[in-house]
């Protein structure tokens, strides 16, 4: 099986609610977020984090993960600014049956904390 590791960015809630989940889901999206998007690059989760998570949450993680491959065909990438703003965007829906094509664990790359927190 081939597979395709991506990245996603999370907030310290969505964080626990992985590790509840043995590090291998990512949580229900709410109803205001019909869209679940992993980024392929890890430089872009990391500028997302450190921009957007940081200053709305106190904190940011960048997550890596697996996935068949052959099952992302379906998604295509969407570039959304610049050479490295790949992402793939996966309706709510959707997100059970992308959380069962993860192989092996999500794991935690990157840790960012507003200063002072």
């Amino acid at each position: 099986m081939e597979l395709t590791t991506l990245y996603r960015l999370v907030g310290p809630d969505e964080l626990k609610l992985i590790e509840q989940s043995g590090w291998k889901r990512f949580p229900p999206r709410k109803p205001d977020q019909p869209i679940f998007y992993p980024v392929m690059n890890e430089a872009y989760a990391i500028q997302i984090s450190v921009e957007w998570n940081v200053p709305a949450y106190g904190s940011g993680f960048v997550t890596r993960f697996a996935v068949d491959s052959r099952f992302l065909e379906r998604y295509p990438v969407e570039n959304v600014g610049g050479v490295i703003h790949n992402e793939l965007w996966v309706p709510a829906e959707e997100l059970e049956a992308f959380n069962d094509h993860i192989v092996g664990a999500i794991e935690v790359t990157q840790s960012y904390y507003q200063e002072g927190k």
